[in-house]
């Protein structure tokens, strides 16, 4: 009961409230409508009793008259009086009677209550109330009362009512613009006599409201790098500046001071970007590139702040600069013939601890050589062979061979290089001495056999070197029996007769392929099976080479 009584009050300031703003809307002539009893105007059926309700003001005084919340019924009335805000309408069977809240010239709530004309005594009926919004705006905390007559006895209400003796309240926590809300009362009459129930509604107080927004902005500075990176290449960064809070920022500026080793582009070691004003969500990416000027790791953070004073700064960010370190090495013999199979083993060796990307081997073929023979995988370009290794991992090495046949005597230089992105060239050569084998032929020849006694007979004497170096000092003797005489000699050298052996002067050097030749003229004396010898030493020989030639004497 003390809630309701808290209500009614409540309706009570609204109401004087709305009299003081809706005033100059009534007329002076409006008369105190005390009580209207439908049966004696004309406008409803006998038996309908829509009960007391009162108007907005009284005559009698110039102040506010309270305003009741729960007008106790009558039993007589004067004659209707036409105003606004209090209407009873009859349909076939029904009675309609609306009004609104909390004045009929400034209408918030409209109280629909729709009542049967007649009911039997404990016969079960039932009426309905309507309740709607005439604003645009959503109201809150509504509250309806409906208060019952002594002779109804209550069955039930739809939606649930809270019951208070015998009174049954409703309450609306919200309802939108335009919305309505309906419930229903079921009860039986006790006994004969008019059923005389009043409602009540009391309506919230509309506040005037004003939005100032509290906001809070916020930097979030991000900054990528990579991991690792060559002294050569170019390190990208971005940074993300972004306004993660509510409102907007102001000159918001990135730093970022590099250390020691590290540049811009243009040779500045501090990075400085503009972002302008950031609103609420809004980011911006800076990005930009640098340069190392020596390996090492690189660490730095980058700091974005405003001239309202926020400020923050990313994470940090470290790059490890590196530089791939190439080795090669050739390994050969140091002697060999001519003619003989020459092979060289290259080895690429990557002693960094980071990769090598594009890592090449290259080997000159030199001059001289023949019948060229390298590892799968060779390129030939012009007079080099190339190797392509790919990327050549920390530690690791590559091995490739080639094989030449040298065509001539001498030194034979070879060199290999190796390289690959961001490294410096390295070379490794090798020398080989290239050596021939003399292989000198001796060959000895009579022009004429058999000879006669006193006739002439004349030795040919071939040297020919078939080896593949030249044969020096070659000395040639000739030894005669005693059935011949010396007549003469000649040849590539000059020669003379010592006791019975004829020698000729020493040959120098006899290259590869050449000949040399000697002639010995001698005169037959004295029948028989002869033997002309001949005798050829060199410095490459170890011992000597004998040849003899049988010749025939006779008469």
């Amino acid at each position: 009961m003390r809630k309701f009584l808290n209500i009614s009050l409540l309706l009570l300031l609204f109401g004087l409230s709305g009299s003081l703003s809706c005033e100059n809307q009534l007329s002076p002539q409006d008369d105190v409508l005390t009580a209207l009893d439908i049966r004696d105007t004309g406008l409803s059926e006998p038996g309908l009793y829509a009960g007391k309700l009162y108007g907005n003001r009284t005559r009698e005084s110039s102040a506010l008259a309270p305003v009741q919340t729960a007008p106790a019924p009558i039993t007589s009335v004067p004659a209707l009086v036409n105003r606004p805000g209090l209407i009873s309408v009859s349909e076939s069977g029904t009675s309609i009677v609306s009004r609104t809240y909390p004045w009929a010239e400034c209408g918030v709530v409209q109280l629909d209550k729709t009542t049967p004309k007649e009911i039997g005594l404990n016969t079960p009926f039932n009426y309905l109330i309507k309740v709607s919004n005439l604003t645009n705006t959503t109201l809150t905390d509504i509250i309806i009362t409906e208060q019952l007559p002594g002779n109804f006895r209550f069955i039930n209400a739809n939606p649930t009512a809270k019951e208070d003796e015998k009174m049954l309240i409703w309450e609306i926590p919200s309802l939108g613009p335009k919305a309505n809300k309906q419930f229903s009362v079921s009860g039986t009459a006790t006994y004969i006599e008019p059923i005389k129930s009043c409602t009540t509604v009391i309506t919230p107080v509309i506040p005037t409201c004003s939005n100032v927004e509290v906001i809070q902005p916020e930097l979030k500075l991000t900054k990528t790098a990579p991991d690792e990176v060559q002294l050569c290449d170019p390190i990208p960064i971005t940074f993300v500046v972004t306004n993660s809070g509510t409102g907007f920022i102001q000159n918001v500026k990135i730093v970022d001071t590099l250390p020691a080793g590290l540049r811009t582009t243009n040779g500045k070691s501090e990075i400085i970007f503009d972002a302008g004003t950031l609103m609420a969500g809004q980011s911006r990416q800076f990005s930009t590139e640098l340069r190392a000027t020596q390996t090492g790791q690189y660490t730095s953070k980058a700091v974005a702040s405003s001239t309202t004073g926020l400020r923050t700064e990313s994470g940090a960010t470290t790059t490890i600069v590196g530089l791939p370190i190439l080795t090669i090495e050739k390994t050969g013999p140091e002697e060999q013939y001519i003619g003989r199979p020459l092979t060289y083993e290259i080895t690429v060796t990557n002693k960094s601890a980071v990769p090598a990307k594009n890592t090449v081997v290259e080997d000159s073929i030199p001059d001289g050589v023949t019948s060229v023979k390298a590892s799968t995988g060779t390129k030939l370009s012009g007079s080099k062979l190339i190797w392509e290794f790919g990327t050549l991992a920390p530690n690791e090495s590559k091995k490739v061979r080639v094989s030449y046949i040298p065509t001539k005597a001498g030194t034979l230089l070879n060199s290999a290089t190796a390289n690959a992105y961001c490294t410096e060239t390295v070379s490794s050569s090798m020398r080989t001495e290239v050596t021939g084998i003399p292989a000198v032929l001796l060959e000895v020849v009579d022009v004429e056999d058999p000879v006669r006694i006193g006739s002439h007979a004349t030795y040919v004497i071939r040297v020919t070197n078939q080896g593949s170096a030249a044969a020096t000092n070659i000395r040639i003797a000739c030894i005669l029996e005693d059935n011949v005489r010396y007549v003469s000699s000649a040849g590539a050298t000059a020669g003379s007769k010592e006791g019975p052996t004829v020698r000729f002067f020493p040959l120098g050097s006899l290259a590869p392929q050449d000949k040399a030749a000697w002639r010995v003229v001698v005169e037959a004396v004295k029948p028989g099976d002869v033997r002309f010898k001949v005798v050829m030493t060199s410095e490459q020989l170890t011992r000597p080479v004998e040849k003899t030639e049988a010749t025939y004497l006779y008469e």
